[in-house]
């Protein structure tokens, strides 16, 4: 599977060559990277012995294709790769809302894995929802996200925009309440640094105990919810019936697969 080229090495794409590094996943001559604006892990991986930037006949070495533009530039990257690969190598696209089979039109026919990872996978702690109709394919995404953290295959293509909503979005929900949380803890009379150990350890710790045992979120959130106690009172406002926390975030994960959608065209 090997010589892997990524296509764009922004956010996620750095995510990903931190997260093989750190794992030792792939030497880094076995790796290819074209970004126009190469940031730190790009960097990194070229002083570690990837090839940044290679020129056009290099890529036909390439085994495996890592589409990791921005959804926008998907068909650009594709155009002016498309005619230097090698016939034989297969296309990982992480790019949101993007369908396999456009995918596989514009790189001419050849097999598409679909991927919505997270950027934990920069410390082996990331989410990647896989999709594809060709075997192959789908065992090529599997060994190229598996170091990197849990994987999850999906039975439909149609589920991807859910996923997006679902995982590959979800960080961002989970820093913006901790944003709040800090913020409403300074409001309450802590001290701004108090608010922020207070809120990040404790989430955290409590992501990490769910994670850990196992456990169902509604049955830990009992456990720590006494009749008539605090915790009780904060959740009479989280919980509350139209607009409360269940209604908002079905209408964010709604929105962002409706996002999602569009940027597929």
């Amino acid at each position: 599977m090997t010589p892997i080229l990524m296509l764009g090495a922004g956010r996620m794409g750095g995510a990903m060559l931190e997260g093989w590094r750190a794992a030792g996943a792939f030497p880094p001559s076995d790796l290819m990277i074209r970004d126009p604006q190469p940031g730190a892990s790009a960097l990194a991986a070229a002083e570690a012995g990837a090839l940044l930037n290679p020129a056009d006949g290099d890529l036909a070495r390439a085994r495996t294709v890592v589409l990791a533009v921005k959804p926008q530039l998907w068909r650009d990257a594709a155009a002016e790769t498309v005619s230097w690969l090698s016939q034989d190598a297969v296309i990982v696209s992480i790019a949101a809302g993007v369908k396999a089979a456009d995918i596989s039109q514009a790189f001419a026919g050849r097999p598409v894995a679909r991927v919505m990872p997270t950027t934990a996978a920069a410390i082996g702690q990331g989410t990647a929802s896989l999709f594809a109709d060709d075997p192959a394919a789908l065992a090529r995404a599997h060994a190229l996200f598996e170091p990197l953290g849990a994987v999850v295959d999906l039975t439909d293509e149609a589920q991807m925009h859910a996923a997006t909503a679902v995982s590959g979005s979800a960080p961002a929900y989970l820093y913006a309440f901790i944003e709040a949380l800090e913020g409403a803890g300074a409001a309450a009379g802590l001290s701004a640094e108090d608010a922020r150990r207070l809120a990040r350890s404790t989430l955290t710790g409590a992501a990490a105990l769910l994670d850990q045992t196992g456990e169902d979120p509604a049955e830990l959130r009992r456990q720590v919810t006494s009749p008539g106690g605090t915790t009780e009172a904060a959740l009479n406002v989280l919980l509350a019936g139209r607009g409360g926390l269940p209604d908002l975030l079905r209408e964010a994960v709604g929105a962002a697969v409706r996002r999602s959608k569009a940027l597929g065209g």
